[in-house]
């Protein structure tokens, strides 16, 4: 049973106007917040963490895994080390604070109660948190491996790039995957709503939509970048490279018994190692496969498995081009 809702008393307005008439404002308005703590749609984020501070220790450690490419200057070699000091210990100043605040989410947040989640004995959200930030630090070196992959394959899967510095410094699709590799490992950790934040900040930024559940592979490389969405529960091997448009999403969703959609289950596709995926190409369902070293063309909608080295295509749609004279059909 859901606690009932507390709201603040009502003030006088008796304020000339217009100020009475911001009072009034004020007061309807107020009685529209639910004050509990409790995870609800008209809840007030007064105990949650903050968005600033998660989109600001996302761009440190986007710092900290190229360095320069978001401080105002570049970064010479003998200061690498007292850079990295300084900027990992800033983002674990940031997310601390954050972190502490969103893992009651594990048990208040509305799935969690729906699904049965009690809070554990002795919530020392202190050590947790200490344990969390520890535990993502150490994964951090690999994030940077994985990040070099990318620009590789970046490098090698565009001819219009001239030099890794291009890459580093310019393209939005390396960027969007640096977040998500990022904000993935806090997912592992179980930490709510955080990594969500971070993926959702650089969709803004760049136009691609990862989910940070997503799990995917080193070398990979989307083109343009623009358009892309990757839900939750895909899986990429490694090798791939999408190009823009390209939607790896869900079909339908199953209904529990409470009528809401299944939660924990996979949902979306599975990409396997060496698949290129071309432009506005929409693949979906958790069932649906796409075999290694597979081309799926440009347009192609799929909700079926296709085996590995494949060539999916479309069938090309009837154009005609009108001169001032004459049309002509293709």
């Amino acid at each position: 049973m859901k606690p009932a809702r507390k709201q603040l008393p009502p003030r006088a307005c008796s304020a000339p106007a217009p100020e009475s008439e911001i009072c009034l404002a004020a007061q309807k308005l107020a009685k529209l917040f639910n004050l509990t703590e409790i995870d609800a749609p008209d809840v007030l984020l007064s105990n949650s963490p903050a968005p600033k501070n998660i989109v600001d220790a996302l761009r440190v450690l986007l710092d900290v895994m190229f360095p320069g490419k978001i401080s105002a200057l570049p970064v010479a070699g003998p200061e690498l080390g007292v850079f990295l000091i300084r900027r990992l210990s800033e983002a674990w100043r940031l997310l601390r604070r954050e972190i502490r605040l969103a893992l009651p989410y594990r048990w208040i947040g509305e799935a969690a109660r729906v699904e049965g989640a009690r809070p554990p004995k002795v919530a020392n959200l202190d050590g947790e948190t200490r344990r969390i930030l520890s535990a993502f630090y150490d994964r951090l070196p690999g994030v940077r491996q994985l990040l070099i992959t990318d620009v590789q394959a970046a490098y090698d899967g565009d001819p219009a790039a001239l030099t890794f510095a291009e890459v580093l410094l310019s393209y939005p699709g390396l960027l969007a995957i640096a977040a998500h590799r990022l904000a993935h490992e806090l997912y592992l950790l179980d930490v709510p709503i955080i990594p969500r934040i971070m993926s959702e900040w650089i969709h803004t930024k760049s136009g691609v939509d990862i989910n940070p559940g997503a799990r995917i592979g080193k070398a990979f490389f989307i083109d343009h970048a623009t358009g892309v969405v990757i839900g939750e529960t895909t899986r990429i091997g490694d090798h791939v490279k999408l190009y823009q448009g390209v939607t790896l999403g869900a079909r339908s969703f199953a209904l529990g018994a409470d009528g809401l959609p299944v939660k924990h289950i996979q949902r979306h596709p599975t990409v396997e190692d060496h698949v290129i995926i071309y432009a506005n190409a929409t693949i979906l369902g958790g069932a649906t496969k796409i075999g290694a070293r597979s081309v799926i063309g440009s347009n192609v909608f799929l909700m079926e498995s296709v085996p590995p080295d494949s060539v999916v295509s479309s069938t090309h749609p009837e154009l005609t081009i009108r001169g001032k004279s004459r049309a002509k059909k293709t």
